[in-house]
């Protein structure tokens, strides 16, 4: 029974993903190193494990401190190194294959310093997205970097990496294909430019709406999206999935009905969710999309029914008169969010649909 806010996970629907992205990668012949910082669950990690996978992505020195624990023995930190968690980088390079991501000479510097184990390491490289990395033109950092990795004795350049998060302005196929085709050229320029000095490197991609909707990864050795997971309606508006594929959905309590503005009031709000939204098909900034209330679990998107406002505890469901009329006090609705990878870390663990609690990292 329901009684708070609770984050449902469909495991036939969530493992049904990990196989398809498995066999992706594959039919492309590129590595699969899928990216764990959206389930982050030594039990749906099993999952992948089924599925033939040995090594992972991870956000955190802390995140791969968890999967380490549970076997993992070849985890790729895919964030520019935190210099001050030295001492834990070192602990994790004397455990596991331990690949590490740096941007800068400062960086590859300091490790060269204070590492006292072998690491692996990637350079991050800007193909478009402008968050972080260095432009893929900058030949002179990094071949600057490359340096002063190579000449540290305790540190391996491994290849480039880059994070196409770009393609989460896409709308439709043909948009996330247009990115992902972009990606490809730049990230084949810059392989051509280093691959006969350097004839090992890896170029690694990552994002879920390129890896989800392209078939040709030419150029690209290494392939690891993580939200594809679980998918979440942000996925299903870009159109990197079917609404059918989503893995997890919030089931919240109503608590007040307000049919004079066609509205209903839920417990789910900011604490539960986030605050991560997007402009739905209308124009509307939504925090989530009603669905169909299933059983032990969910059916189809209702049409112009969504989470519309959120505060700390409260979340505002707007949808049409016919379907406020259905709700009562202590009735529970389900709501597809926004962003699963930030829900799931507010909420902690998940309810299967046959009722059985999986935890998840408190990180």
């Amino acid at each position: 029974m329901i009684l708070v806010p609770t984050l449902l996970l469909d495991e036939e629907k969530c493992r049904r993903n990990i196989r398809m992205m498995a066999e992706k990668a594959r039919t492309a012949v590129v590595a699969f190193r899928p990216h764990f910082k959206t389930h982050v669950s030594h039990e749906i990690g099993e999952w992948f494990r089924e599925e033939g996978v040995e090594r992972i992505t991870v956000s955190s020195f802390r995140m791969a401190q968890y999967f380490a624990e549970a076997g993992w023995k070849d985890i790729l930190v895919a964030f520019p190194v935190n210099i001050p968690e030295i001492d834990t980088i070192n602990n994790l390079a004397e455990r596991i294959r331990l690949s590490l991501l740096v941007e800068s000479v400062y960086t590859a510097d300091f490790l060269a310093g204070r590492l006292r184990n072998h690491v692996e390491v990637f350079i991050k490289i800007d193909f478009g997205y402008h968050r972080t990395g260095v432009d893929y033109r900058d030949t002179e950092q990094i071949d600057n970097i490359i340096r002063a990795v190579e000449s540290s004795g305790k540190m391996k350049f491994s290849g480039f990496l880059s994070h196409a998060g770009n393609s989460y302005n896409a709308r439709g196929r043909r948009e996330i294909l247009g990115v992902h085709e972009e990606t490809i050229v730049k990230a084949l320029e810059l392989k051509k430019h280093y691959v006969v000095e350097h004839p090992g490197l890896k170029i690694s991609l990552g994002d879920t709406p390129t890896c989800s909707v392209a078939d040709n990864f030419s150029a690209i050795d290494e392939i690891r999206p993580g939200n594809f997971v679980f998918y979440d309606l942000m996925q299903v508006i870009i159109g990197s999935c079917s609404p059918d594929m989503v893995a997890v959905a919030m089931a919240c309590p109503v608590v007040a009905v307000h049919p004079e503005r066609n509205e209903l009031v839920i417990y789910g709000g900011a604490v539960h969710f986030s605050k991560e939204s997007i402009t739905d098909v209308s124009g509307r900034t939504i925090y989530g999309a009603v669905v169909e209330n299933d059983g032990p679990g969910w059916g189809p998107i209702v049409q112009n029914a969504v989470l519309s406002s959120l505060s700390q505890e409260h979340g505002i469901i707007e949808a049409p008169s016919e379907f406020i009329d259905r709700f009562r006090p202590g009735d529970i609705i389900k709501i597809m969010p926004v962003h699963s990878c930030l829900t799931a870390n507010l909420m902690r663990e998940y309810l299967t649909l046959e009722g059985r609690i999986i935890s998840r990292a408190w990180i």
